[in-house]
């Protein structure tokens, strides 16, 4: 395992974290030649997840310095391997959370390469080539194109490049469930932050009720009047939520702050399923009872395959999907973060790195 090999000769802009202070500094690095089966990008735009601070400030143990983040990327092609097919030079695209896997496994060979063991992430992972991977937060991308994604035209590039974390992260979840093209349901979202207003907007595009259950009741307006929830939980009133108990269908806890998920399992329907999207830094609290006297099931979802993404991508092009974003300038990255830990954001970051070179 190295920083870089001999093939990485492109000397780029970037930004990173050197340390568990987690502070983001600018930050020259080298990316790899394009290869026949890469195409390298001009990064427009990127996303701020809540993983990047987890990353920066290592608080899951597992952070290789120096960490350039950033998997929510969207920009334009500008040279393409002697392999590539599917894009040309000028396409409009996107990278999300996956750099390489294996290929070979039943998971990658049925379009689930989230789930390959041998995955590694856009940043913080470990390429083919032994180099250690820097996400977006920089100028310029080399990317297998296995791993890249078609933007619809439609689309404005700032406020898609979400939707290549937070929005196939909710959209797989509502795809197992079958709820793309069901009867109407009774859909629960837990969580009015980065992820969960995505949520809201593909239950409501797909037909469905949606109740967003939120530990600030001060959330309810927005959350009727800006996404079109149709009812509101504050989760913190206990008359609330016994008074919605055994209404919903389907349940996804989009929150990435330690939680006790049983008054949530209550909510739900006997058959009723809860699918945990969100990543606490410590273990959620998973009480028996609620599972017992339900007939209840919980379950993970963690990103989606290539083909999936790029599915979710079609759709939100189809039904004008996008995240409400606020898009800062590269230096404003540290006090966005720092916003980011206090949910003061409606609802993600996004990073012009082009800083409005264009206006796509």
């Amino acid at each position: 395992m190295a920083q870089t090999t001999l093939n990485h000769t492109q000397t780029v802009s970037g930004w990173a974290a050197h340390d568990s202070s987690g502070k983001i500094t600018p930050y020259t690095f080298k990316r790899r030649e394009n290869g026949p089966e890469d195409v390298t990008i001009d990064i427009l735009y990127c996303g701020i997840c809540h993983t990047d601070v987890h990353y920066a400030k290592n608080e899951w143990g597992i952070t290789m310095y120096p960490v350039v983040p950033g998997h929510e990327m969207t920009g334009v092609i500008t040279k393409v391997g002697s392999n590539v097919k599917k894009f040309k030079i000028g396409d409009k695209v996107g990278v999300g959370c996956i750099a390489a896997s294996c290929l070979n496994c039943e998971f990658c060979q049925d379009s689930q390469e989230n789930y390959c063991e041998n995955l590694q992430f856009t940043y913080n992972g470990i390429f083919w080539d032994g180099s250690i991977t820097y996400g977006g937060y920089s100028k310029m991308f080399v990317s297998d194109q296995r791993y890249v994604v078609h933007i619809p035209e439609s689309l404005p590039m700032d406020a898609a490049a979400p939707l290549l974390c937070a929005g196939i992260t909710v959209f797989t979840p509502m795809k197992d469930l079958g709820l793309i093209d069901s009867a109407r349901k009774k859909v629960g979202v837990v969580g009015l932050g980065g992820l969960g207003h995505i949520a809201v907007k593909f239950a409501k595009a797909f037909g469905h009720h949606v109740t967003v259950i939120s530990t600030s009741a001060s959330k309810e307006q927005e959350a009727k009047e800006r996404l079109g929830a149709d009812e509101f939980i504050a989760s913190k009133d206990p008359q609330q939520m016994q008074s919605y108990k055994r209404t919903l269908d389907f349940v996804i806890d989009t929150v990435s702050a330690q939680h006790c998920i049983g008054p949530i399992l209550e909510l739900l329907k006997v058959n009723g399923t809860l699918s945990i999207v969100g990543a606490p830094e410590k273990p959620i609290q998973l009480p028996s009872f609620p599972l017992i006297f339900g007939k209840r099931t919980v379950k993970g979802s963690i990103i989606g395959g290539i083909q999936e993404t790029q599915e979710m991508m079609d759709l939100c092009g189809k039904h004008n999907i996008t995240s409400d974003i606020e898009v800062i300038e590269p230096q404003d990255i540290n006090h966005a973060m720092e916003r980011l830990i206090k949910s003061d954001v409606r609802y993600r970051f996004v990073i012009d790195i082009a800083q409005n070179k264009s206006k796509l």
